[in-house]
């Protein structure tokens, strides 16, 4: 890893949030009973934040992919990006929501190779979109519809390619601690 450089902007509460992205965090707060870090620090910018949760609900509502393949993208487009705090959070999530099984959780956050086949094609069709920055060859594309996937999915996927990347990126720049609730999920690219 590079030494990347990091703002020094504070986080945002909800005593110091602009209308927009005091109403975002009080729903998180509603909803999770705390303000990610994340969150805190995405705050900076009501548009940046607006604009990822717009997408994530969009994509955890619209997508047509299970809790479990939602996972699947989300932890390997985090994995690729190298986001050690949407590594810890997704893979908590993962595990505690939408029930992705151990040895899948285990082969996302290592990088390892996926037993499941259609969610081994998703995981690699994931990578292949990221990589490709979008641009798939027509073999990768096939082996993901040939696993049962839809064509229409693979917009999803770069929905949720869009979404992780603010995140992660903002991440990137704000370096949130990682949030009591994801410590127990603690991940490093390095490792």
């Amino acid at each position: 890893m590079t030494d990347n450089a990091k703002l020094s902007l504070s986080p945002v509460t909800l005593e110091t949030a602009a209308p927009r992205a005091k109403e975002i965090l009080e729903g998180a707060k509603a909803s999770l009973g705390f303000i990610p870090n994340m969150y805190a620090a995405m705050a900076n910018s009501p548009g940046l934040l607006q604009t990822y949760f717009d997408g994530y609900a969009a994509f955890r509502a619209h997508s047509g992919f299970t809790p479990a393949e939602q996972e699947v993208v989300f932890l390997t487009v985090s994995r690729e990006n190298g986001c050690d705090y949407c590594m810890a959070a997704h893979s908590m999530i993962a595990e505690k929501v939408s029930k992705v099984p151990a040895d899948v959780l285990a082969a996302l956050r290592s990088g390892a190779s996926i037993a499941d086949p259609r969610l081994a094609a998703l995981n690699a069709f994931t990578s292949h979109l990221f990589k490709t920055r979008g641009r798939p060859a027509a073999a990768n594309l096939k082996a993901f519809l040939d696993a049962g996937y839809k064509e229409a999915q693979v917009l999803e996927i770069i929905l949720a390619l869009a979404v992780k990347t603010l995140s992660n990126y903002a991440n990137h720049v704000n370096n949130p601690k990682v949030d009591d609730a994801f410590a127990a999920y603690a991940w490093s690219p390095d490792a």
